[in-house]
């Protein structure tokens, strides 16, 4: 199997700060990555606290593959911490107009995406690029960390089943907040058939 390229990938910082290094180009799926991307998702959460990565605006949902472009060094570190286990962690999602920095942690959503790390590559000056996939959505408790990162606790998430009414509302209501995002970034085309086929709820 093969995917087509990516948009750049998800950025560590969630707020402003100095450019990080340019992640390698051209940034693709790799052929066994996105061979997994269909596979049936069985696993158990974690019982003890897991490495959380705060993004601003970004969402992990179950089955997507997200690319990562690792380069601050605590996050760097997390990465060496995650691959000595399971390679599990929770991507959080920011809230637009907070910032998050070492010195100051930023406010978290109350439900996060729990993955696992698929593959990874090591870079020559130690920055890594990383493909998770999203195994479910937790609901997150923040402990102490011992470590330059954040780490928390996760629960799975209850998920309710719409109704066939309520999914084709849903997925027009999708479309239409696509179909805005791309005018808005001023990208004149069509949402590709199927793009939202198999949107769940």
């Amino acid at each position: 199997l093969s995917a087509p390229p990516l948009p750049p990938p998800a950025l560590l910082r969630a707020g402003p700060s100095s450019p990080p290094p340019p992640p390698p180009r051209p940034h693709c799926f790799p052929k066994d990555v996105a061979a997994l991307r269909c596979c049936s998702l069985e696993f158990s959460l974690p019982t003890l606290p897991v490495p959380m990565f705060p993004l601003g605006r970004v969402y992990l949902f179950p089955h997507q593959v997200m690319p990562l472009h690792i380069f601050e060094p605590r996050y760097r570190r997390m990465v060496e911490d995650l691959l000595d286990g399971q390679g599990r962690l929770v991507i959080a999602t920011v809230p637009e107009g907070a910032i998050e920095t070492p010195s100051t942690p930023a406010p978290v959503l109350s439900v996060g995406g729990f993955g696992e790390i698929l593959r990874h590559q090591r870079l020559p000056d130690g920055r890594f690029m990383l493909w998770v996939l999203g195994l479910c959505r937790v609901a997150l408790y923040e402990t102490a960390a011992d470590r330059p990162y954040r780490r928390v606790e996760c629960r799975r998430f209850h998920e309710d089943a719409a109704s066939a009414e309520e999914e084709s509302a849903l997925r027009a209501a999708l479309q239409a907040a696509a179909a805005a995002r791309l005018e808005q970034r001023g990208e004149k085309r069509e949402l590709p058939a199927g793009a939202t086929a198999a949107v769940q709820t």
